[in-house]
């Protein structure tokens, strides 16, 4: 829970934080710390799951990246597909398609 810190050292924090508070002030130190400690692993929580989300903010653009320079491949090949049958198409009006024999 504390580290390093043992049951004889804290025994002996305690001793002396009741000494130069005494025993009336001890219990409001005690609460005040309590507090501090909450609103700071509160805080901590916070921004771990803000550091999480933009991760995450971050990882779906660059799916996205990938996913549109997919879908512009995917149309580059259409138009060129499409281009091709067009040329096909034009060559047959003219004549200048494959001959059958």
């Amino acid at each position: 829970m504390f580290g390093s810190i043992g049951p004889a050292e804290l025994i002996l924090v305690f001793v002396i934080a009741l000494l130069v508070f005494g025993p009336k002030k001890l219990p409001e130190i005690g609460r005040t710390v309590g507090k501090a400690l909450r609103e700071f692993k509160k805080t901590s929580e916070e921004i771990k799951g803000r550091i999480e989300e933009e991760i995450e903010a971050a990882d779906i653009k660059d799916i996205r990246k990938d996913i549109q320079a997919g879908v512009d491949g995917i149309k580059s090949e259409v138009k060129g597909f499409t281009d091709d049958i067009t040329k096909d198409a034009e060559k047959d009006e003219n004549g200048e398609g494959p001959k059958v024999t």
